[in-house]
């Protein structure tokens, strides 16, 4: 298990959040430079994390594990890429089959469903031409939430689903505890359980997991952006899939 930061961290990535909140509402430029400081460090990872993951696509294996999504499956916030959920279920499935395993994480950080329509799904449709997955997961939908729109979500959701396997393992949108936020996530992982459970796709449910983590995870289990998850908030959301993941595997 990873470890949990300090609370004390937490709250100065909560205080902060909501400072550059109000900054930004009351257009008080530089306060809310100061205070989003931590969330544009993470957004700088970024072509470190997608060079990391292109390195990782060298690994051979008879295993090939398909990744889409956001900056979950990238891992922003992680101490490194390879602790993202993506990164943790890749090596939990080589130490169930003893053996290395080859990883494609097509995730793209700040992804909403349409750009996933957009850049990855053609990228996914030329690899899945090629060669069969044994794995593939997607969590996507928590970009969706800031501008949402529900016919859009599901018009895209829908055509991400059609476009995958059969045996896709799909994360619903987590928690953001926010009560403001919170009924149009509910929202979202009702579109997205329908159109999956059409389809025959499983769904994991990330939203409860999250949820349930309550304080103590809001102020030990997030980056200093109060968004991203860390090490440990990305095994939460490995331990989410893992069940369906083995499920997988073994049959």
């Amino acid at each position: 298990m990873y470890p949990a930061h300090s609370p004390v961290r937490g709250a100065r990535a909560l205080a902060l959040s909501a400072t550059a909140a109000i900054a930004r509402n009351a257009r008080l430029d530089r306060l809310y430079a100061r205070a989003n400081r931590p969330l544009m460090e993470l957004a700088e990872m970024q072509p470190v994390t997608a060079a990391w993951w292109r390195e990782r696509r060298k690994v051979q294996g008879d295993f090939w594990y398909l990744a889409l999504g956001d900056s979950t499956a990238q891992g922003i916030g992680a101490s490194t890429p390879g602790r993202s959920y993506v990164g943790q279920l890749a090596d939990r499935i080589e130490a169930e089959l003893g053996e290395p395993i080859a990883v494609t994480n097509l995730g793209v950080s700040g992804a909403p469903t349409r750009l996933c329509v957009r850049d990855q799904l053609p990228r996914a449709a030329k690899l899945l031409a090629r060669r069969d997955p044994a794995l593939v997961t997607l969590a996507i939908g928590a970009n969706d939430i800031a501008e949402w729109d529900a016919r859009a979500f599901h018009t895209n959701i829908a055509t991400i689903f059609d476009a995958l396997p059969a045996h896709t393992i799909v994360g619903e949108v987590p928690c953001f505890h926010l009560p403001w936020n919170d009924r149009k996530v509910r929202e979202a992982n009702r579109i997205l359980h329908t159109i999956a459970e059409d389809r025959g796709l499983t769904v994991v449910p990330v939203y409860e997991a999250t949820r349930r983590r309550g304080i103590r995870g809001i102020l030990t289990e997030f980056a200093p952006d109060a968004f991203h998850p860390t090490d440990r908030g990305y095994e939460v959301w490995a331990d989410t899939f893992w069940p369906a993941v083995r499920a997988q595997i073994r049959r």
